[in-house]
């Protein structure tokens, strides 16, 4: 019997789970179960009693928390030694102070450890900027939001690389910005699916023999180019990421729906499952 949690993946049975803990009930379905489907925003009380109580789990949300936000991204990067910008996590505004010994070179940038679309993401010139970042820090906190990094910046000519993996296909684009800071799309970056294919294999590659560690399966994984070299540095990891770059929500959740079927064979059950109508 194969479970989904997901509101758009039809399987043999359906939950959803959304905006609640998980119940009895749903523990009772769970290890019924052959294989279990959870959606993107799945709590993690939900993945870790899918995780505990059945074999076969997609997506794996093993690495998102065990090393949560930006802050453990980077830890991440630094466990495995992936090629990243030089890049210091600080888990509290404290670990900031007593860090006597480190010091900022500018340009950088200052990231929150949460936020997506590059809202908590700052480019920073100098000593003053960066205290009033750290003031924000004190603030966020005082909200219950721990955590920022200071990151090396890297000039790339104004543009990042995006590889989304689904189970073992991976899909590639550029999203450039010449005139800003920012490469999100959200800001006003376009897509670009052309330029530097030896670049794009690259990529792929780091992002292959990365997720063959971590299992992760499904993420939009961020890249850079320094602009005088051809090493792919591993920016970010994001296990909730936008569509248009896919070609729609409609295309991303017909790819998904081919990575779970393919995933679903990987792990030799005997089910399918189908996308639900009118997504």
């Amino acid at each position: 019997m194969i479970l989904s949690f997901h509101p758009l993946i039809e399987a043999d049975k359906n939950i959803i789970c959304a905006g609640r803990e998980p119940s009895e009930k749903d523990l009772l379905a769970i290890k019924s179960a052959n294989a279990v489907i959870l959606p993107q925003g799945c709590r993690q009380s939900l993945y870790m009693m899918a995780r505990q109580h059945c074999q076969h789990v997609f997506p794996n949300f093993d690495a998102m928390f065990q090393f949560p936000g930006k802050t453990g991204q980077t830890r991440l990067f630094h466990k495995y030694g992936v090629p990243h910008p030089e890049t210091i996590p600080f888990d509290c505004v404290d670990d900031w102070i007593n860090a006597k010994n480190i010091t900022s070179h500018f340009p950088c940038v200052f990231k929150f450890s949460w936020g997506g679309e590059g809202h908590t993401v700052f480019y920073l010139e100098s000593k003053d900027q960066l205290y009033n970042m750290i003031d924000r820090a004190k603030y966020y906190e005082q909200t219950g939001q721990f955590g920022f990094i200071i990151q090396k910046y890297i000039p790339c000519n104004g543009r990042s690389l995006r590889i989304v993996i689904i189970n073992r296909s991976l899909f590639a684009y550029w999203r450039v910005q010449s005139d800003s800071f920012y490469s999100n799309i959200a800001q006003g970056a376009t897509i670009d699916h052309e330029s530097d294919p030896h670049l794009i294999i690259l990529a792929k590659r780091s992002v292959m023999n990365f997720c063959e560690k971590t299992h992760i399966n499904l993420a939009g994984f961020d890249f850079l180019f320094h602009e005088n070299n051809n090493i792919p540095l591993f920016l970010e990891i994001n296990y909730f990421f936008g569509r248009k770059g896919l070609g729609g929500a409609e295309a991303y959740y017909e790819l998904l729906v081919s990575g779970v079927k393919d995933w679903l064979k990987m792990v030799d059950t005997k089910h399918s499952v189908k996308n639900k109508k009118n997504i």
